[in-house]
């Protein structure tokens, strides 16, 4: 199926007028859209994370895999709560498994993680959170920020470079597994000026840095999934990777659909792009990477040529940041979930649509690349 493609001017340009929509009157069409988004995924059930023996290895309890989506470990030691780590696979614009969104890591998670890394033959992590926020622990420190290695479980985990970027750190780890010969390297992708209660300072910055991660998975094969997390692995991470999505798309010459790419999303993994805050600041930020605002960071405050709503933060409704309203979400369960509206075969086959199909059974069968 060959799909249509247009101009990146063209996109820009239907893409501007259609965020000036959605801004006019004090963001009411944001607000709408992301409203429309609340329930979906909701009822998906998350067993797995549940079970009394799994619960602890869970950063925030009310924030759980679904078990339809979920990274499965290998088995240790014929134990079946061994294959459990709070990490899901989400789609990225080529299948179901694109990406791995998961929790920041804990103490008695790390092992698990470097398992999954290895596992999935991931290459690349993606880090959009601090170590700490205050006295707040975000996510624990689970590689060595200097050349040194230190070992989780069976694998060892050896820095051997890091570099500095504006607003990130890209270092270089060797991983190996124990009695194993063979080394794989991965590149870790560290921006920590993303606020654990709120949205970067500049779009040009987060432009920068995903365009970064953009261009480096453009260049490598595709071998496992590339893996993304904050805290929770919600709100940030579903940021990042409807962004990153997005860009992919647009670089296609396809047009893009933020609120098709979330709802997607919260299939496979809930509140992906958790705010309201986060859902404006997608868009503010496809359109400046899509006017060329990716060459070099703009000082603080900068912001891209989209509708005057979209410049002035003010007018963006503060968000609860990706730890909060964690419990209201399994609380909020009465209304029963209609059916997405994507889930119409005119709307599956529909390229504004992301290209892909929501029934797995058919994915095969609509090629991104095409």
């Amino acid at each position: 199926m060959r799909v249509q493609t247009v101009s990146r001017a063209q996109i820009l340009q239907e893409f501007n007028l259609r965020c000036q929509s959605l801004a006019a009157n004090a963001n009411r069409g944001f607000k709408q859209e992301f409203e429309e988004l609340s329930d979906v995924g909701k009822d998906l059930p998350t067993r797995a994370g549940e079970s009394e023996v799994n619960r602890e290895k869970n950063r925030y309890p009310y924030i759980l895999p679904y078990d339809h989506s979920r990274v499965r470990l290998s088995i240790q030691n014929s134990y079946p709560h061994t294959d459990y780590i709070n990490a899901s696979f989400v789609p990225g614009g080529g299948s179901e498994r694109d990406f791995i969104c998961t929790q920041g890591p804990l103490p008695g998670t790390m092992a698990d993680f470097w398992r999954m890394v290895w596992e999935q033959n991931v290459r690349i992590i993606v880090m959009v959170t601090a170590l700490r926020h205050k006295d707040i622990v975000l996510c624990d420190k689970y590689w060595p920020l200097e050349p040194g290695t230190v070992y989780h479980g069976l694998i060892q985990v050896t820095t051997v470079a890091r570099k500095q970027g504006p607003d990130y750190f890209v270092t270089t780890i060797n991983l190996r597994q124990r009695d194993c010969p063979t080394d794989r390297i991965i590149t870790h992708y560290y921006y920590p000026s993303w606020p654990d209660r709120g949205i970067p300072q500049s779009s040009s910055s987060a432009c920068v840095f995903t365009e970064h991660v953009r261009q480096h998975l453009e260049a490598i094969p595709r071998l496992g999934p590339a893996v993304v997390h904050c805290s929770a692995g919600i709100g940030r991470s579903g940021a990042f990777v409807t962004l990153l999505w997005l860009m992919q798309l647009c670089a296609r010459g396809i047009r893009p659909n933020i609120r098709a790419a979330v709802e997607d999303l919260r299939l496979h993994r809930m509140w992906m792009v958790q705010t309201l805050e986060q859902y404006i600041f997608v868009h503010l930020c496809l359109l400046h990477w899509l006017s060329g605002g990716t060459s070099a960071c703009s000082p603080q405050g900068a912001t891209s040529n989209a509708h005057p709503h979209m410049q002035d933060r003010s007018h963006i409704s503060s968000g609860r940041g990706d730890r909060a309203g964690r419990r209201h979400h399994r609380h909020r369960q009465s209304k029963p979930q209609s059916d997405p509206p994507q889930n119409t075969m005119q709307q599956m086959l529909n390229p504004g649509n992301l290209l892909r199909r929501l029934l797995p059974s058919s994915s095969s069968s609509l090629n991104p690349g095409s």
